[in-house]
């Protein structure tokens, strides 16, 4: 079991920048990968980042050039690093890791830009 602990999201006006973090309870070693995705009021679930183990990143074209994933291994923590907010992007933003093809997700952290 592993649990995914997210933290980091806000009220931003739009422009602005916010960092999100998501640490594991286990070392992200041998994981498929971990992502960050959203969903926004009446929407589904849509993929925002994702990362593997081995550093390859892919990103949503809306949030292409503005957003940017990463991963600290020895912090088990990914980051998802935020800039250019647009109001579009209010949403809750959910962390999954991904291990033996197998999902755990974090409990959520809301991220809301005013225009």
């Amino acid at each position: 079991q592993v649990q995914l602990v997210e933290s980091g999201g806000g009220l931003v006006q739009a422009g602005g920048s916010l960092r999100l973090s998501c640490t594991a309870s286990r070392s992200m070693f041998s994981i498929n990968y971990m992502g960050w995705y959203r969903q926004a009021p009446g929407k589904q679930r849509e993929l925002v980042a994702t990362i593997t183990s081995g550093g390859t990143t892919n990103y949503a074209d809306s949030v292409k050039g503005r957003f940017t994933i990463s991963g600290d291994n020895a912090k088990n923590t990914v980051y998802l690093q935020m800039n250019s907010l647009k109001p579009d992007d209010t949403a809750v933003y959910y962390c999954k890791l991904v291990r033996n093809w197998r999902d755990y997700w974090g409990q959520g952290t809301q991220v809301t830009v005013s225009s």
